[in-house]
């Protein structure tokens, strides 16, 4: 499915009302993270995991593959196609629970989306649009998900006359409440615009009309490129704004993907001064934000000749200069339970995943494990790789079984295809502390199951 970008307008406000507001004194910000907490769910079929896999002699690969495609971005869901859209959910939703990650996900498919501008569609009416989400929500098990719902719907409202605005406020609330029954642990983030396009009061009022009541928070920033601090500014202003209405507890989410630095016309892809922003993680050390994200894939352009698509340039650019990501991080569960998930699994290509094998461990006490998760004609892999004390560099090899072949890996390098395979680490996550755990990840074709890895340092 191609992956839509959101176009996103740049409007001048009053920086005088924002600060106002932030220096109210109506919010506390301290050193605590959100109400999510977890790993994010890196997609191995990814556009950008896919162009590294099949380029993998290209002079841009080395720095797209350790600083983009070896980082979590939002899958878009942006085709109306309710007769499939709850397998694809529960497809993309399974292999995110057997890598015990956090999926985001990008609803994008609201009736007259974009005003009928560079992103124009969506569902063809307002009933159809919530068959859609029902059948979406129905695909989303009941493991912690975090929903980008409808980016542009509020902020952008001037192509809807009252009688269209009440509809749509109704559509996203009711949305908004037919996800959180589906999925109690879904956190849902309505449209917030971002902090040079409408007022904070504007933004609350919207978000208070589209029932951010029934919602977890609102994003910010989706497919820009304002400054980090901006837009946190601009949520706590937000926040203070609901707080006043009576609407608490709020968060806010950013989006990251390529704010790290210049500004300018959104449709410029060629700008080489912009940077990719602060790398996705829900440690953000801020109470009042549960990600920062990349719901805009790095890379995927917005431009007015070839916006959607996956360019290898664009990705370079953004890229090209920034610090390597921190080691990665132990994957945390995100299970509401130990229940099973209660959602029904799609009817084709349904993933399975093996029990992690893991062999006693090897010198300085490092282990690796293997998780599979099997579907037709072709598996994922997730291998973590754990050191009883510190290590500085890492290889682990993996035995797959007869027929398998690996088509693209991800936080490592890896020698061979097929049969007895070896990994090593990749610069920025080689070195590991006593007790921690880095990951990393193959994808193949024919079967997985039955894989064994062990390693040494």
């Amino acid at each position: 499915m191609a992956i839509l970008s959101a176009r996103r307008r740049s409007a001048a406000i009053s920086v005088t009302a924002v600060a106002g507001l932030a220096a109210a004194g109506v919010l506390r910000v301290g050193g605590v993270a959100g109400t999510v907490s977890g790993s994010l769910y890196r997609d191995p079929s990814s556009a950008v995991v896919r162009w590294v896999a099949a380029n993998p002699g290209d002079f841009r690969a080395a720095v797209i593959r350790e600083k983009i495609a070896s980082q979590p971005q939002a899958r878009w869901y942006a085709n109306f196609n309710p007769s499939t859209i709850q397998s694809e959910v529960s497809a993309f939703i399974g292999a995110a629970n057997s890598a015990q990650q956090i999926p985001v996900l990008s609803v994008y498919e609201i009736t007259n989306r974009d005003c009928g501008g560079a992103h124009a569609g969506g569902a063809p009416d307002l009933n159809q649009y919530q068959t859609w989400v029902s059948n979406f929500a129905r695909g989303l098990g009941n493991q912690t998900v975090l929903i980008i719902l409808e980016t542009d719907s509020l902020a952008l409202q001037t192509c809807l006359s009252t009688s269209e605005l009440n509809a749509r406020n109704q559509a996203l609330s009711t949305a908004t409440q037919t996800i959180k029954s589906a999925n109690p642990n879904a956190k849902v983030y309505l449209d917030g615009g971002h902090s040079t396009w409408n007022s904070a009061n504007d933004t609350a009022n919207r978000l208070r009309a589209a029932g951010v009541q029934y919602a977890d928070g609102f994003f910010t920033n989706v497919s820009n490129f304002n400054p980090t601090s901006s837009e946190a500014n601009f949520g706590r202003a937000v926040i203070s704004a609901l707080n006043g209405m009576g609407i608490s507890g709020k968060r806010q989410v950013i989006d990251t993907s390529r704010n790290g630095g210049a500004a300018g016309d959104w449709c410029a892809d060629d700008n080489t001064d912009r940077r990719i922003g602060q790398y996705p993680t829900t440690n953000t050390g801020d109470a009042n934000i549960d990600a920062y994200l990349w719901v805009k894939p790095p890379g995927e352009a917005d431009g007015c000749a070839t916006r959607g698509s996956f360019q290898p340039d664009l990705a370079f650019s953004l890229a090209n200069g920034v610090p390597n990501p921190p080691t990665t991080a132990p994957p945390t569960t995100n299970r509401a339970d130990d229940r099973p998930p209660t959602t029904a699994p799609p009817t084709t290509d349904t993933p399975t995943t093996a029990p992690p094998t893991t062999p006693p461990p090897a010198g300085n006490g490092l282990s690796a494990s293997v998780a599979i998760t099997q579907w037709n004609g072709g598996f994922t892999a997730s291998v973590n790789v754990t050191a009883g004390s510190a290590i500085n560099g890492w290889t682990v090899t993996v035995a797959l079984p007869g027929g398998a072949a690996i088509t693209g890996t991800w936080n490592a390098q890896a020698s061979g295809t097929s049969g007895t395979v070896r990994f090593t680490n990749v610069g920025y996550n080689g070195q590991v502390g006593a007790g921690q755990t880095t990951n990393f990840g193959f994808q193949g074709t024919g079967t997985g199951q039955g894989a064994t890895a062990t390693c040494a340092a």
